[in-house]
């Protein structure tokens, strides 16, 4: 049988964030139906952290990427994704190219 907070319209979700100083995982209530752009704005973090307020912050519940107006349920975690300082791709290739060079200098 559902909490009694389920009957009565209310669902209890977590929103996550972190940065490499701090971390943020805020339980709220929200009214069933609510969005995760509802959680996210509700939470505070856009006005705690400003660099949420550059572009759409990229969602995800439990680790799958959601759009900002899917509706969430009882028990889900929204978390909130930095953006990304590099591409993967690019930061991988840049380190492959400095070891090589590192290996070649060490051989000489």
């Amino acid at each position: 049988m559902p909490p009694d907070s389920a009957l009565a319209g209310i669902i209890r979700v977590e929103v996550a964030y972190a940065r490499p100083d701090r971390q943020w995982l805020l339980a709220l209530d929200l009214q069933q139906g609510s969005t995760a752009r509802d959680a996210l704005l509700l939470s505070g973090l856009l006005a705690e952290c400003p660099e949420l307020q550059i572009g759409e912050p990229v969602l995800g519940v439990w680790s799958r990427k959601v759009a900002p107006d899917v509706a969430l349920e009882a028990g889900d975690r929204l978390e909130v994704y930095r953006p990304l300082v590099a591409d993967p791709k690019t930061a991988r290739r840049h380190r492959a190219a400095r070891q090589r060079n590192d290996r070649r200098r060490a051989a000489t």
